[in-house]
């Protein structure tokens, strides 16, 4: 852990891995919650760091943080949202060639996994989200697409993700859903925020057209 005072008010913490990176976040939210950290306007976490900004003096609590015995994240802390998913992405079938496996078992290892909002950026709603293992990373796409689908799953590295609305992109699409990712209506605006723990349920493809998850993978 080592801490960084950046300009009169803001203070980073630099971390080894993700793991490290929600555990103290949650960790500075409850002790905020607690009254124990003092003045901070706002908590962002990223992927290997965690700024704390509106900080009072970023030095003497940086001093105070670095010597914390920050407890590892329970697996199941935090609050949870199921997101139903249709696997028609078109990218589908080589990533499950990627992982030596049929198109059809690709919806079970997805559902499998807790997946876990690390941050937020690129876009308003698009949450980063880590616990794939890592033997299901892929590599994004050599060739990025100009325009992605909202409501696209995606993989790319360790790092699963929805987009909330068409943009470029070079992940790997591997499903759709229907749900808002981001309403300014809604309190809070993002489905996706840091901490939130994220399951993917498979929706039948069957009323959208073609199930990819079917089809006959030349594996017999």
């Amino acid at each position: 852990m080592r801490p960084l005072v950046v300009g009169a008010a803001a203070l980073l913490i630099e971390l080894d891995s993700a793991q490290e990176v929600a555990a103290l976040h949650a960790e500075l939210l409850r002790r905020r919650d607690a009254g124990e950290l003092g003045p901070v306007r706002e908590l962002v976490p990223a992927a290997r760091t965690v700024l704390l900004d509106g900080v009072r003096d970023p030095a003497a609590l940086g001093a105070r943080i670095a010597r914390w015995e920050v407890p590892a994240l329970a697996p199941t802390q935090g609050p949870q949202v199921s997101v139903p998913v249709r696997f028609d992405g078109p990218d589908l079938v080589e990533v499950a060639r990627l992982w030596g496996v049929a198109p059809r078992e690709v919806p079970g290892i997805v559902g499998a996994v807790d997946f876990r909002v690390a941050f937020c950026g690129f876009a308003p709603g698009f949450g980063y989200l880590t616990g794939l293992p890592e033997r299901f990373h892929v590599p994004r796409r050599a060739s990025p697409r100009t325009a992605v689908p909202a409501g696209s799953l995606a993989l790319a590295g360790e790092y699963a993700g929805v987009y909330p609305r068409s943009s470029p992109g070079g992940w790997q699409l591997i499903g759709s859903t229907d749900a808002v990712l981001w309403d300014p209506r809604r309190e809070p605006a993002a489905l996706f925020a840091p901490g939130v723990r994220v399951r993917f349920t498979h929706e039948s493809n069957l009323s959208h057209g073609r199930d990819l998850t079917q089809e006959d993978d030349g594996r017999g």
